[in-house]
């Protein structure tokens, strides 16, 4: 699953050199649970903002297993597997940290839950910025992202990928 996933929308950020000498690529699940007209988001306690959680997905993992894994680490919650659905992929590139060209396919599932009092196994910079799952309304979430100042936290183009999701989600009518 997750190969030939339609696309939501590409993000080429043109901030990378034109010779490319070194880059690297990430693939990564990004899950999306609504409920009551509001989206389970992770909110950092540290920048002030919303992001779908997920992350990358390990070797020789499944999308849907990554996705089961990554939601469980962040969000607490344990996802009932046969509602997985797909919908879609954001291609994201920009100048890397360490390479000259950072490549970020992210596949966007929806899901439901079957707990929502599983074990958090946070990175340290998850527990460094307070990451904590938020049910916020699609407004407070692009609010959030848009207008605050995130007090100095460098990945805008995560930020622009979400606020572009949540759109495309309003747009599609499966939020408001």
């Amino acid at each position: 699953m997750g190969e030939i996933m339609r696309e939501l929308f590409n993000m080429d950020m043109k901030n990378y050199k034109e010779k490319i000498e070194t880059s690297f690529s990430r693939p990564s699940v990004r899950g999306i649970y609504i409920k009551d007209n509001k989206l389970g988001m992770i909110y950092s306690n540290k920048y002030d903002y919303y992001k779908f959680p997920g992350g990358g997905i390990d070797n020789n993992e499944s999308f849907e297993d990554a996705l089961v894994r990554e939601i469980q680490e962040e969000a607490g919650l344990v996802i009932d597997p046969v509602s997985i659905k797909e919908w879609g992929h954001v291609l994201v590139k920009e100048r890397g940290s360490e390479e000259d060209l950072f490549i970020q396919d992210n596949y966007y599932y929806f899901y439901d839950i079957l707990s929502s009092n599983a074990y958090r196994n946070l990175d340290n910079y998850e527990k460094e910025e307070g990451y904590e799952l938020r049910f916020v309304s699609s407004q407070i979430a692009l609010d959030t992202n848009m207008n605050h100042d995130h007090l100095g936290y460098s990945d805008k183009t995560q930020l622009l990928r979400e606020i572009n999701a949540i759109n495309l989600l309003i747009k599609e009518g499966y939020i408001k």
